[in-house]
C-alpha cells in the first residue's frame, strides 16, 4: 500500500535504521544499490521519485552527501557535495514535492557487497 506514513512514523523508521540486511538494485541505474533503512524511506514517505533523481546523476565521487530541502511553498532543491562544508556540485530544483519531511540527508559511499565488483552504495547516514 502506497499511503504515505506520518511524519512522526518517517521519522520513527529512520531512527531504528542502523546497517542492512541486503542491497537493492537501483532499476535505473545499477551502478547504485540501496539499504533497507533508504527503501523503507521511499515507501513511507512516497518518496520513489527521490530514489531515482539521486541515481539519475550519475555522480562518481567516492563519498556523496546528498540532501533534499523542502520549502513551506511545497518547492524543494536537491544538493549533492563531496562532504560537508564543500560547495554543491549538484543543484537540481524540484517545482512540487509532498515530500514530509523538511530535510533528509543522504550517503553514497563507493564499496562492494563481492568484494570485487565496485557500486556506489545509496544509505541513510545512520546506516554507516
Amino acid at each position: 500500500d502506497n499511503k504515505m506514513k506520518s511524519v512522526a512514523e518517517i521519522t520513527r523508521n529512520i531512527a531504528h535504521a542502523i546497517g542492512t540486511s541486503q542491497y537493492i538494485k537501483h532499476s535505473l541505474n545499477n551502478n547504485i544499490v540501496f539499504t533497507d533503512g533508504v527503501n523503507q524511506l521511499r515507501q513511507d514517505a512516497d518518496a520513489f521519485w527521490l530514489v531515482d533523481a539521486i541515481a539519475s546523476h550519475r555522480r562518481k565521487e567516492e563519498f556523496q552527501v546528498w540532501e533534499l530541502e523542502v520549502f513551506s511553498d511545497k518547492t524543494a532543491i536537491l544538493t549533492m557535495k563531496e562532504d560537508s562544508g564543500c560547495p554543491n556540485l549538484v543543484e537540481q530544483k524540484i517545482h512540487y514535492t509532498d515530500f514530509p519531511l523538511e530535510s533528509i540527508k543522504f550517503y553514497i559511499e563507493l564499496g562492494s557487497i563481492d568484494g570485487v565488483n565496485p557500486v556506489y552504495v545509496l544509505m541513510l547516514p545512520s546506516e554507516r
